[in-house]
């Protein structure tokens, strides 16, 4: 591989499991029993209204075997040798299991911003580690935005923090959508620390009830569709004007897959910018919005990232291992950068921005 020798590759996606006793170790020996608690609560729901008390995956399908058993799925000394087994420089950490899902009001009463806070700073403990090639995307809570607000600035301050993780629903938590005024004070913080919001994919409330009346052994209709509400997210960041009001401000996809963006931006969101619909505060169109200011990344998808490389160039795309789960290319991940670019017919310059530059711009690592 001689090609991607110097080559600094940074993964915009890889996956720690974060252990009750990590968190916990970092929490009050008073709050051990409010973590435990919550977790009981939160399976307790997804199984009985999530599942309608049908059975829950089995691990294996979410998970690559060999990977998800490697040190580097657990531990920050066992991730560094599985970089460097890899060939990786640095990696965007996001938890198997977002805290935010678990630590909030509804399910632990007043002690979720202590407990919230906790759970940073296990993550923040991992990236210590080392602080340039780990990079953990911290969680962000949308319930208080004071607190959220004060979170982002003592993770940019204390920890130094490049990007924190946010749901992209919120209005499955009750909350209203991004463009909400509610959200002025966070947006204006993250823009002034520079902090990059990173929107992974994720399972929308409603999806569940096709988990429900999926009748496939392995849930596979269920589990092909995750990307699709994406769109929404989309939408609200970008025609209702929020991303032109907060120009500094930058959003990642997480895992939205790559060959529906083109069609999207192309026959959807750009032509109704002149077929009669009115978007307030919308001022370009929404593809030159997601160039300039948004991302997406990928693992392995050669056509969808051609598509996505001609439509929207090189700046905009961030590539993944998505260790350790079924799509990643760990541990040969090198080999596979070539095969997959020299496929999809990119030149070696862009391929370098893909697969290193964007990211180690973006992060400041480079």
């Amino acid at each position: 591989m001689s090609e991607l020798a110097t080559e600094k590759l940074v993964s915009v996606d890889s996956h720690v499991h974060f252990t009750d006793d990590w968190v916990k170790e970092r929490l009050r020996k008073e709050m051990h029993a409010v973590w435990d608690d919550a977790n009981r609560k939160a399976e307790k729901y997804a199984a009985e209204v999530l599942r309608g008390g049908q059975p829950n995956l089995e691990l294996e399908d979410f998970v690559d075997p060999e990977a998800s058993k490697d040190p580097g799925h657990f531990n920050p000394e066992g991730k560094l040798k599985a970089m460097d087994l890899d060939g990786v420089y640095a990696e965007v950490i996001f938890p198997e299991l977002a805290g935010a899902k678990i630590v909030s009001p509804a399910l632990m009463g007043d002690d979720w911003k202590e407990v919230f806070q906790g759970y940073n700073n296990a993550m923040a403990d991992f990236a210590a580690h080392d602080p340039v090639r780990l990079m953990c995307a911290y969680q962000l809570p949308l319930y208080d935005i004071d607190f959220a607000v004060k979170e982002v600035e003592r993770l940019a301050r204390d920890r130094k923090a490049r990007c924190v993780q946010l749901t992209p629903f919120p209005s499955d938590l009750g909350l209203p959508d991004f463009y909400h005024e509610r959200y002025v004070p966070l947006w204006k913080t993250i823009e002034e620390t520079g902090l990059t919001i990173l929107n992974h994919l994720d399972l929308k409330k409603e999806l569940w009830d096709v988990f429900r009346r999926d009748p496939t052994p392995q849930k596979g209709i269920f589990t092909g569709l995750p990307w699709a509400p994406l769109a929404e997210t989309i939408c609200m960041w970008i025609l209702t004007g929020t991303l032109e009001k907060y120009p500094k401000m930058r959003v990642l996809f997480v895992e939205p897959g790559l060959g529906w963006l083109p069609w999207f931006f192309d026959a959807l969101l750009d032509p109704r910018m002149n077929q009669h619909y009115t978007f307030p505060g919308v001022n370009r169109p929404p593809s030159e919005t997601f160039r300039q200011q948004c991302g997406a990344t990928f693992m392995y998808e050669p056509r969808g990232l051609k598509d996505c490389y001609e439509y929207f160039g090189p700046d905009c795309l961030y590539w993944s291992t998505d260790f350790p789960h079924p799509a990643t290319c760990w541990p040969n991940s090198r080999k596979q950068v070539v095969s997959q670019f020299k496929e999809a017919g990119i030149p070696e310059a862009d391929r370098v921005k893909i697969t290193s530059g964007n990211a180690l711009k973006t992060f400041g690592l480079g």
